[in-house]
C-alpha cells in the first residue's frame, strides 16, 4: 500500500455492511413472511459478523505482535451485539409495540403499518446501539473479561 492510501475494510467501508442488518430487515417483515425468512435473515447477519471476526483475526496474524483470538473474540461479541442481538431485540419490540397500537386497523394496513414502521426505526437505532455497544466493550468486556486473552 503506498503512502497516501487508506486500506478499505469490505466489512464496513463497502456495502457489504449492510448484510449484518439483514437481521433487522428480517425482523420488520416478521408480520409478512414466513419464520424461516427471519431465520434466514439472521444466518445472513450472523454469517457476516463471523466473517469479520475472521477477517481482523486474519489481519492481526500478521502483525508481529499480533493476538489474533483476543481480536476474533472482541469483534465477534462487539459485532455479535451490536449487529445481531441488540438491533434484532429492538425491532422485534418496536414492531410489537406498533402492533399493539394498531391492533383495531384492518389486518392489511395494519401489516403495513408494523412492516414499515420497524425498517423506519433501523437507521435510528444504529448509532445508538453502536455508542452503547462500544461504552459496554470499553468499560467492562475489555477492560475485564478479554484482558486474560492474551493470543
Amino acid at each position: 500500500m503506498s503512502e497516501g492510501e487508506t486500506e478499505v475494510d469490505i466489512y464496513r467501508d463497502t456495502p457489504i455492511r449492510y448484510l449484518g442488518y439483514a437481521n433487522e430487515v428480517g425482523e420488520a417483515f416478521r408480520n409478512l413472511v414466513h419464520r424461516n425468512v427471519v431465520r434466514f435473515s439472521y444466518l445472513v447477519s450472523a454469517s457476516y459478523v463471523l466473517a469479520d471476526a475472521a477477517s481482523k483475526a486474519k489481519q492481526e496474524t500478521k502483525q508481529e505482535e499480533g493476538t489474533p483470538v483476543r481480536t476474533f473474540t472482541d469483534v465477534l461479541i462487539w459485532q455479535g451485539l451490536a449487529s445481531v442481538v441488540i438491533p434484532g431485540f429492538t425491532i422485534n419490540r418496536v414492531c410489537w409495540g406498533v402492533g399493539k397500537m394498531v391492533k383495531n386497523l384492518p389486518p392489511a394496513t395494519k401489516s403495513v403499518v408494523v412492516t414499515g414502521s420497524g425498517l423506519l426505526a433501523i437507521p435510528f437505532i444504529i448509532k445508538p446501539i453502536d455508542r452503547g455497544v462500544d461504552m459496554l466493550m470499553d468499560e467492562a468486556v475489555r477492560p475485564y473479561a478479554l484482558k486474560h486473552v492474551r493470543f
